[in-house]
């Protein structure tokens, strides 16, 4: 196979019929070069973007590059010792690539040898990825406050709309990560720096932690509410932002939106409601009903 790709692309680059000859060139070819672009693509967005080796192919590519166009340029001026070797030392250096990605092409046979391969790429319209990235938020941010609730440990979670840093004080810590169970749980366990304070949430990320919000001033709160719920219920009144609590007294789990605290009993309605401030459903009957029931609880 190796050696096909070799030959093609010595027909194609060096003194084929397609460069004696441009009027060869039919729209079979471009089809044809069109595919192979795509499928290099679709290899580097899937397997070599955002890894060690994302520097390196883009040095390397730029490198066959210029190599080539130096290689058609000495050719053309019929230096054809020089171009000869140039294009030696290319084939050369397409070779050695086998053993430089030789992590990636490992990757890529794994991929290509899981069950439903076809499936997961190419017919799966089910969800996008911005609903899976929207699911597993929502499942990590559950599974953090369950534990939370069943061990009675306390914890402030902002889940923002739009980032906005006006409202909430500066004194905490940047994180800027992926959200995950296990994160959430490390920055609220007990006598560690960042606990006391409130965790921000904005989209798949956690921005920071350990900030100060802003405690409401409604003198008709219940003197049972503790710092926490105070903090929440301030921080909803003057942003978009729904505020989930868990108390280290009780281990109750509470939602504070535009003033309102929420308390649930059932977590499988506290994931239904998370999953709507999130925006996993985009039904307005379901965002609308969301929100009728704080409603309700402000007119109590």
């Amino acid at each position: 196979m190796l050696d096909t790709i070799l030959n093609i692309y010595r027909d194609f680059f060096t003194g084929g019929s397609l460069v004696n000859n441009p009027a060869a060139f039919s729209v079979k070819d471009f089809l044809q070069i069109l595919i192979v672009i795509l499928v290099i693509a679709y290899l580097y967005m899937k397997f070599i973007r955002n890894t060690q080796s994302e520097k390196l192919v883009r040095g390397i590519l730029l490198f066959l590059i210029s190599a080539w166009v130096f290689s058609a340029v000495l050719i053309a001026l019929e230096f054809q010792i020089l171009g000869q070797i140039a294009q030696y030392l290319l084939n050369g250096l397409l070779l050695s690539l086998v053993i430089v990605f030789q992590p990636e092409l490992r990757k890529l046979l794994v991929h290509l040898g899981q069950t439903k391969f076809v499936a997961k790429n190419f017919f799966n319209f089910k969800k996008d990825s911005k609903d899976e990235q929207k699911t597993n938020v929502i499942k990590e941010i559950t599974e953090a406050v369950k534990y939370c609730s069943r061990v009675k440990r306390g914890a402030l979670i902002v889940v923002q709309k739009e980032e906005d840093k006006s409202f909430y004080n500066e004194v905490g810590t940047d994180i800027n990560a992926d959200i995950s169970a296990e994160l959430i749980l490390t920055v609220f366990f007990p006598n560690t720096p960042l606990h006391d304070g409130a965790m921000v949430i904005h989209k798949d990320k956690i921005l920071a932690a350990g900030v100060l919000l802003p405690l409401t001033e409604d003198p008709k709160l219940s003197w049972r509410y503790g710092t926490r719920h105070r903090a929440a219920i301030g921080a909803s009144e003057i942003s978009d932002s729904a505020c989930i609590v868990v108390s280290e007294e009780t281990g109750d789990i509470s939602i504070a939106i535009d003033g309102i605290l929420r308390k649930y009993d059932d977590i499988t309605k506290f994931k239904e409601d998370l999953g709507v401030i999130i925006g996993e459903e985009d039904s307005d009957k379901t965002e609308n009903a969301f929100f009728q029931n704080f409603l309700k609880l402000r007119k109590k």
